[in-house]
């Protein structure tokens, strides 16, 4: 097996553990790691899945790696910004929620309080629903990119 596939499939398998140990509510997610229980495991798991939810993507497909058209470049490049989003996740969102727990207040001030709030919201669910659009985005091409080969040869 070369390195693509096991760099493809780790990824995939993080990817699924962390989904899976997000949509049940494990209690691991709330294990303390360190003494005044306020770093969670579930945020270092969650970072997990924040990176390796686009690495899965960018492993997977080729195109999206060495892109040869307009389209799969300008996918590429979003794919790497999301995938460096991914990895920034944890000090975005420290700045955000000033905690590693990332709780928020009703706070009057910014960080930790009910706007940092919604753009650490708006950075989470950007990285997931941005990496799935991408690939969304590039199946329609292929599908399109078939019809036209398929087109051609008749």
């Amino acid at each position: 097996m070369n390195r693509r596939k096991i760099y493809f499939y780790s990824a995939l398998i993080l990817t699924l553990s962390v989904i899976i140990l997000l949509a049940t509510g494990s209690s691991l997610l709330t294990i303390a790691l360190n003494d005044n229980k306020s770093i969670p495991l579930g945020t270092f798991t969650t970072w997990t899945g924040m990176i390796s939810l686009p690495l899965t993507i960018y492993w997977g497909a080729n195109e999206l790696r060495e892109p040869s058209s307009k389209l799969n470049r300008i996918l590429s490049e979003f794919l790497r910004i999301i995938i460096i989003f991914g990895i920034l996740w944890v000090p975005i969102s420290y700045l955000l929620a000033g905690n590693l727990s990332f709780t928020f207040s009703e706070k009057e001030t910014f960080q930790g309080g009910q706007v940092a709030m919604r753009w650490f919201w708006r950075l989470s669910y950007g990285i997931g629903i941005g990496a799935i659009l991408t690939l969304i985005i590039y199946w329609i091409s292929l599908l399109f990119k078939k019809k036209k080969t398929v087109t051609n040869n008749v």
